[in-house]
């Protein structure tokens, strides 16, 4: 007997669940809240920006009307884009989606001290339609937001422009004698307790236009071969990989998708790494990148060796060049 073209290709032949038809207690109920039966297995992959997670699919579709939830329950699985190994692809951040995943699990709002990466989080939580999620995320964003100005009279304010975010307060005389009030110096003027300029709000984390400031190094050991014709004979540089070492949120904004994060992939985004390295061997690639973000070179060094070809088992009279060089960039 024929399937239907709608169970064609579909895991169980899109027929309804083992669990429906034995008339298992509870599994009517279990079936309306997870948005009724469905060919999906119970154990999902997902790949999501290149990021690989495996959940349950009653995590996935934990949040009614959200756009997980359509996707694992009122669509089936032939429906939905795959990679190359079958699982099931979403073109979003594969890093932000564990705090997403996290929030399905259990619906709660946890994240690292310090989380530079709200807005582009809330981003997130708006695009899978997790209204709830968005609205929290939005909330302590407003909580770690500039302190409201004070009136002279202590009184809070919110029509005056905040202070900025960092800097120390000075005393300023009142009109008449009357006292002084605090009033936070231009950001240019700041000194930190041990003298030196402090970061104005540009400059921080989060701060306007999403830009930080920080360093980035990239590195490579390349190599290339030169025979008794130079000119001729002369096998030009191979790198075999191009190294990134630098604060987290810094690499992954310049370098997006072309970041290999296996080798360190639960790096939270304010600490540093050494370990990340880039899915092309181009060093012009990285350095177009760097330029487009705003980096300047600021120093680079190199070192350097040289082995007759016969000891790597090569030609008799050719020398093997091997080198490893670093760059420094930063953007101010």
């Amino acid at each position: 007997m024929a399937l239907a073209d709608s169970a064609r290709g579909l895991p169980n032949g899109g027929g309804v669940s083992p669990a429906a038809g034995s008339g298992a207690p509870g599994s009517g109920a279990v079936a309306a809240a997870t948005g009724g039966w469905s060919s999906f297995p119970e154990i999902v992959e997902l790949n999501v920006g290149g990021q690989v997670y495996v959940t349950r699919r009653c995590t996935v579709v934990s949040v009614r009307d959200s756009l997980l939830w359509r996707m694992f329950s009122q669509q089936q699985p032939s429906e939905l884009p795959r990679d190359s190994k079958g699982r099931f692809f979403l073109d979003r951040d594969g890093f932000l989606f564990r705090y997403i995943l996290d929030y399905l699990r259990d619906l709660q709002l946890v994240l690292p001290e310090h989380f530079p990466e709200r807005s582009r989080l809330q981003r997130e939580a708006e695009y899978f339609q997790l209204p709830d999620l968005a609205r929290r995320l939005a909330q302590t964003r407003a909580a770690v937001a500039r302190p409201a100005a004070l009136h002279r009279d202590g009184s809070i304010c919110a029509e005056e422009p905040p202070p900025p975010l960092l800097g120390y307060l000075e005393a300023e005389p009142l009109e008449g004698g009357g006292g002084a009030v605090a009033s936070a110096p231009s950001p240019t003027a700041s000194r930190s307790p041990s003298g030196g300029p402090l970061l104005t709000p540009s400059q921080s984390l989060d701060g306007a236009g999403g830009r930080r400031s920080g360093y980035i190094t990239i590195g490579y050991r390349g190599s290339y071969t030169i025979g008794r014709e130079a000119q001729a004979d002369a096998k030009f540089r191979r790198v075999a990989r191009i190294t990134v070492c630098g604060k987290t949120a810094l690499a992954k904004e310049v370098f997006g998708e072309t970041l290999n994060e296996s080798r360190d992939p639960d790096r939270p985004p304010e600490r540093y790494t050494a370990r990340y390295y880039l899915k092309f061997n181009f060093l012009e690639q990285a350095f177009d990148r760097l330029s487009e973000a705003g980096f300047r070179m600021a120093a680079c060094s190199s070192t350097g060796t040289c082995a007759f070809a016969p000891e790597q088992g090569g030609p008799a009279d050719d020398k093997i060049w091997t080198s490893y060089t670093e760059y420094v960039f930063c953007r101010d």
